[in-house]
């Protein structure tokens, strides 16, 4: 175990604590299970409550430029109550599902470069203190896999994949930020789009897939954005055929004039509405890790074209710097 001294509001000499997160990503609405290990300080300590925040790097446009931040976006109490003697180890095991929300973080098991992560917090004696920060792993859900399989069997390029603050208007959308999918178009549509940005935004029903469309301009016209919001039930995904089905969105995209429209696949229960973003502008990638030239579908290749291990190391950077800034707060 590698315990973290809490050197905040709980004082030297206070407990240590190493959250452990059992292997494997999970989906979204799915099921994460882990531990906290506590490990007793120089004296007795009332353990009043220990708290797992759910985090986020995400990006936020200002009207000049664009800034990032970490947003905390599910809190689960796991336990309290209870004494931890001086040099005592205890082991709090727990159990929680993440909301449906949640962004991807890999795909076919590779790094999209999206930041998550666990972060622990203690509650002694009316005093708070966030011990470790732990990355989290996200991956699609059968529905998401389906669409995105789907995208690059098309010939879809994936570029890149970022969090953005704000809430797209028309949608179910119940966390404070959205994930973005860039995607590139293959030959046939590169005459009409530069680019599409695929959004999921799951339910226990289905998914909302929203698809802005950048489209480009001709002899006497100007290029624009069209945004089409699609709905789709859990329960098709073996019963679609994704290639026709996808493509068909996306032959509405270019078809469109700039319109906000939906279209119902399956049988889910949820109700329509127009689609039109809070925002007018749509950024292009940030801090997140580019994977330009990659596929998305399997058929095409999975994710590629940055090394895994550089992505992991700027989660890494990215972590160290959150923890750096609330280290300097607490001081």
């Amino acid at each position: 175990m590698v315990f973290k001294k809490l050197l905040g509001s709980l004082g030297v000499g206070g407990p240590s604590v190493d959250t452990v997160l059992d292997a494997g990503s999970v989906v979204p609405g799915g099921t994460l299970t882990g531990r906290v290990n506590l490990l007793g300080g120089q004296a007795d300590a009332e353990i009043e409550q220990i708290t797992l925040d759910l985090v986020a790097r995400v990006e936020a446009e200002g009207h000049d430029e664009e800034t990032e931040g970490t947003v905390v976006f599910d809190r689960v109490t796991i336990g309290g109550g209870f004494r931890l003697a001086e040099g005592a180890e205890f082991t709090v095991p727990f159990s929680l599902t993440v909301p449906w929300e949640t962004p991807l973080t890999e795909l076919y098991g590779q790094p999209l470069g999206v930041v998550l992560g666990v972060r622990t917090e203690l509650a002694v004696a009316g005093a708070r203190d966030k011990g470790d920060l732990d990355p989290l792993s996200v991956s699609p859900l059968p529905v998401q896999e389906a669409v995105l399989e789907a995208l690059g069997q098309l010939g879809w390029g994936f570029r890149s994949a970022d969090l953005e603050l704000g809430r797209i208007g028309g949608t179910g959308q119940r966390l404070p930020f959205y994930q973005e999918l860039e995607l590139t178009p293959p030959a046939q549509y590169a005459h009409a789009l530069n680019e599409i940005e695929v959004t999921f935004l799951a339910t226990p029903e289905g998914m909302e897939v929203v698809i802005e469309a950048d489209k480009r301009g001709g002899l006497f016209s100007e290029g624009h954005d069209a945004l089409n919001r699609f709905t789709v039930s859990h329960h098709n995904v073996p019963h679609l055929d994704w290639n026709a089905e996808v493509d068909r969105w996306i032959r509405q995209l270019v078809g469109s004039r700039g319109a906000h429209s939906t279209h119902h696949s399956g049988h889910g229960s949820y109700a329509h509405h127009d689609t039109h973003h809070d925002s007018h502008h749509r950024s292009g990638p940030g801090t997140g890790a580019v994977i330009a030239g990659a596929a998305v579908g399997v058929a095409a290749g999975v994710v590629g074209g940055m090394v895994a291990a550089e992505i992991i190391d700027e989660i890494g950077d990215a972590f160290e710097g959150e923890e750096e800034d609330e280290g300097s707060e607490e001081e």
